[in-house]
């Protein structure tokens, strides 16, 4: 099988789990190329606003559960993903976004240029929607990245918005003027098949001018 078709292999076969065999732990290597998927994926501005939090500990995922819709995907799975979006360092004008800016191998003006058209995009989203939004918005693409990944491992996953987000906040001591709760995601193996996959036709979503 080559790379494309193991990529629509994973793409047919992945499912949101509602039920994971508590029973069967991923191994430490494959959740590291998991978190390693979610590294290398792309971001506005290349500011890799997400920061992960693999939780395994049993009373941890016990303590989260009641403020996650009572869903037994969180106790149930091998690893929960708890993935945070950068918020205050993101602010135009800090020290992250020029760190991050930075790291091109650029001439010290266009550096200076991007600074400028970084800071200028910043203070506009912020006053429309706010950095958390934003920022949040680049989480979802690591999300489906590393969710595409395990499935070609065999990994089955379930993204979750379900959550009392304060309280989740609370529980995981995130400091939240620095980051915000953006999704939580469940890795695991499945104890069900799922039903076949439903999707609307392409030719009913695609338009080609």
């Amino acid at each position: 099988m080559n790379s494309i078709e193991c990529f629509m292999k994973a793409m047919q076969e992945r499912h949101a789990t509602k039920r994971f065999d508590p029973e069967r732990k991923i191994p430490e290597d494959q959740l590291r190329t998991i978190l390693e998927i979610g590294r290398l994926s792309p971001s506005s501005f290349g500011m890799e606003p997400w920061r992960f939090l693999a939780i395994r500990d049993p009373e941890l995922k016990a303590t989260l559960r009641p403020y996650c819709w009572d869903q037994p995907q969180i106790t149930e799975c091998s690893d929960l993903i708890v993935i945070k979006a950068l918020v205050a360092p993101l602010a135009p004008g800090a020290e992250y976004p020029r760190k991050m800016l930075s790291r091109r191998d650029l001439p010290a003006e266009k550096i200076r240029a991007y600074f400028k058209r970084y800071d200028a995009f910043a203070t506009e989203r912020f006053k429309n929607e706010g950095l958390g939004c934003w920022s949040t918005k680049q989480c979802y693409i690591a999300a489906g990245n590393m969710m595409t990944g395990a499935m070609t491992m065999g990994i089955d996953s379930c993204a979750i918005e379900g959550f009392e987000k304060e309280k989740v906040e609370k529980v995981l001591e995130m400091d939240v003027a620095k980051e915000t709760l953006a999704l939580i995601v469940a890795f695991g193996y499945r104890v069900q098949e799922p039903p076949a996959k439903v999707r609307l036709p392409l030719d009913e979503i695609v338009e080609f001018r």
